[in-house]
């Protein structure tokens, strides 16, 4: 542990840093972001002679003499108005001592140097060159390869058979809560299609099954590939030419696998492998509208991108892997030593082998069946094929867009990869086939360098404060336990009914007879008002004299909100079972979570993409967690209090994930600071922690005294079992404020 101090200059002000090397740079660019509100994510170091400092070793390997930091860019908005939250324009830091100098500038693209550029011009340049000799020259055989998957997918009755099984409303709820936990609660209609599309993936994955060796037709045993057999008619009529034979371990039956390339007849076999998965995916994405194309990888791989119009360009997508718009997993994750890369679409053909790769000058030393002349010259005949029937004005659009595509194309090629990112191997199939095809690689697709995040979680704080006045009124009218556990059961009830009730318009009546407590109907619906109100709803006369809950506000602020309630609900009936008789002194911590600390900014030192990401263990669901790939030997948070306000913290929970034990936390520091993350004070410190159970919640009171701060962090030191696993999770993390 090496403790430096840094003077940093802010315009007029001068603030002490106090930066431990153990921390790590992502603790110092949090420590700037907070001086400076230059995110993290959008500063670029550079040390002497030019050299950008990137890892922790490089920040180490700057002179001691380190003396000074100084802030230099545009003024501070003047009149007190509040400075855009996107930096756009360059900004720098200076950190300069006797003997070296590191600059800080915001970077929002990952551009080479021109040396760079120049050094990939060349290399592509000679590989043109050395193809001319490699090259077979066989036009034929590259056309060959492209026919079979010149397809439609605008037939009317397959596009209503694929969607009559989506679960459209679900869908569409999912995609606005995804939206609403970014802080989106009113999305544009081509950012709800956008969300859609992604809930539509995801959806897929689970829809869809994918076969290595199919189960025995009769006894349902494992089977073992026995050869291939011929079609049989009612095959052959959805393009099931090449059938797969598997012979029972078992019973020694033989059960057939047809490979269908008809996507309707996908849609009812919901299996296959990834070129089915892709094909009946592609008709999915068309069916609601997206334009769609089908990807075609010569090193045996198939997927689909869609055009997005909210990010305006088109998007990877791959149905097998869940896992969308990182074009870079195959060569990056799976290993891949790619070649051709084509998509089809209704409206033509497209070599989009550029979007896949970084290395275009080795990509092209394997593109050896024909010329690059020739490749162009058999796409744009069958793309001007596709398009003979279209209007001039529409033919006119289709070029504007290909030529924007071509230029994108040639951008994402000359780009910097992220570095901070790491993509996953391939995860479908068997372990045995993705190790023989060399594409098992990471399990892991996850963000090293995080972002700055948002809690989007002020509805979990208001729906804990809602379960006070509720307890209040139980303490004072003198309820036992067992009366307070029938109520709360009763409310469950109704939640959880309205819970299955359509986002849009939810409403349940209330039925009387289902009511299994002490209390009627009217005073159950009174006792809980304030609750009802934090999950934006309200109670309602019907004409019958039944009361009913409806909606009071936005429909996705009720979604969001519903399974948070669900999940305090489960948590406060436990707790409840393990009181003693209420009394006002016992409406506190663990029973009751009051002063919950809401809507902060986080950075964490990393994160599994896209559901394992920091925020999720502040979105009081038990459903979602906090992944570090890296964290079993070492991780950590740092939360920002909204607005710089200070809270003395009264005390903090954590709650284990759902599964791998080996994961939990197991000993941490808890660290407060009252100067925005200048300098800590330790709050708390715990080892050997064990969780016996998962989604179980540990609560820790602060006794160190008074500290009021602005910042908080949490430094995990070790998991349960290190030697098990590289990654450390929690289910859900809550800090407490001591009362005003």
């Amino acid at each position: 542990m090496v403790a430096r101090k840094l003077l940093v200059h802010h315009n007029d002000s001068q603030f002490d840093v106090d930066y431990d090397t153990d921390d790590g740079i992502q603790v110092l660019k949090f420590q700037l972001f907070s001086l400076t509100s230059i995110l993290p994510d959008e500063q670029k170091l550079i040390g002497e002679k030019n050299i950008p400092i990137i890892e922790d070793s490089d920040l180490n390997s700057v002179s001691d003499s380190l003396r000074l930091i100084t802030i230099s860019g545009e003024d501070e908005e003047e009149d007190g108005e509040e400075r855009e939250s996107s930096i756009t324009d360059a900004k720098q830091i200076t950190i300069q001592g006797e003997n070296d100098k590191v600059v800080v500038e915001s970077s929002s693209s990952f551009a080479k140097s021109d040396e760079e550029l120049a050094r990939m011009l060349q290399a592509e340049e000679e590989a043109l060159f050395y193809q001319q000799f490699q090259t077979r020259d066989n036009r034929e055989e590259f056309e060959g390869k492209l026919r079979p998957y010149v397809r439609q997918y605008e037939d009317p009755v397959r596009q209503e058979a694929a969607r009559k099984t989506v679960p459209v409303d679900e869908l569409e709820e999912k995609a606005l809560v995804s939206l609403a936990k970014e802080g989106n609660f009113k999305p544009s209609k081509v950012e709800q299609d956008h969300a859609f599309l992604l809930q539509l993936l995801i959806w897929f994955k689970k829809f869809f099954r994918w076969v290595n060796a199919p189960p025995c037709d009769g006894c349902a045993s494992d089977t073992a590939n026995c050869g291939m057999g011929a079609p049989y008619p009612s095959e052959l009529q959805f393009g099931g030419s090449r059938v797969e034979l598997y012979r029972c371990k078992s019973c020694s039956r033989v059960t057939r696998f047809p490979r269908y390339n008809d996507p309707l007849k996908l849609v009812e076999t919901r299996k296959g492998r990834c070129g089915e998965w892709a094909n009946c995916f592609t008709l999915y994405s068309r069916a609601f509208g997206y334009d769609s194309r089908l990807i075609l990888d010569f090193t045996d791989h198939v997927w689909t991108e869609c055009y997005s119009h909210h990010l305006g360009r088109w998007m990877h997508l791959d149905p097998c892997e869940a896992i969308y718009d990182n074009p870079l997993l195959y060569e990056k994750g799976w290993n891949k030593k790619l070649s051709y890369v084509i998509a089809f679409a209704k409206d033509g053909v497209h070599d989009v082998t550029k979007r896949y790769t970084r290395n275009w000058p080795e990509v092209l030393s394997r593109r050896d069946i024909t010329t690059e002349s020739v490749v162009s010259a058999v796409l744009l005949n069958i793309t001007k094929e596709c398009r003979k029937s279209i209007t001039s004005r529409e033919l006119s659009r289709l070029e504007d867009r290909d030529r924007n595509e071509a230029e994108t194309l040639e951008m994402d090629l000359h780009s910097q990869v992220d570095a901070s990112i790491s993509l996953p191997g391939r995860q479908s199939g068997a372990k045995e086939w993705r190790i023989a095809r060399s594409e098992l690689g990471s399990d892991s697709y996850s963000h090293s360098s995080c972002p700055v995040r948002t809690c989007v979680d002020e509805h979990v704080s208001r729906i804990y404060n809602a379960f006070y006045p509720m307890f209040s009124q139980f303490v004072h009218e003198g309820y036992s336990n067992v009366d307070i556990l029938a109520v709360l059961s009763v409310v469950k009830r109704f939640l959880l009914d309205l819970s299955k009730t359509s986002y849009k318009d939810r409403r349940r009546s209330i039925d009387p007879d289902s009511n299994t407590s002490k209390l009627s109907v009217h005073e159950i619906m009174s006792s809980v008002g304030e609750l009802l109100t934090a999950l934006f709803l309200k109670t309602e006369l019907e004409t019958d004299g039944k009361m009913s809950i409806c909606l009071a506000g936005e429909p996705v602020k009720t979604s969001i909100a519903l399974p948070v309630a669900l999940d305090i609900l489960d948590d406060i009936m436990a707790n409840l079972k393990n009181c003693g008789k209420l009394t006002k002194d016992s409406l506190t911590l663990p029973l009751l979570k009051l002063n919950r600390i809401s809507s902060g900014l986080i950075l964490a030192s990393g994160e599994e993409l896209p559901f394992g990401i920091v925020t999720s263990a502040f979105d009081g669901s038990c459903t979602s967690k906090w992944e570090e790939p890296n964290g079993s030997k070492g991780c950590w948070i740092i939360y920002k209090v909204q607005n710089d306000k200070m809270y003395d913290l009264e005390a903090y929970e954590l709650m284990s994930a759902n599964d791998a034990p080996e994961r939990d936390p197991m000993s941490w520091v808890v660290e407060g600071s009252n100067d925005g993350g200048l300098s800590w004070h330790v709050l708390d410190k715990q080892t050997s922690q064990i969780f016996e159970k998962r989604f179980q919640r540990k609560t820790y009171k602060i006794v160190s005294g008074v500290h009021p701060s602005n910042v908080f962090r949490l430094s995990f030191l070790s998991v349960r079992d290190v030697q098990a696993t590289s990654r450390l999770q929690i289910g859900s993390i809550d800090l407490y404020a001591t009362p005003a």
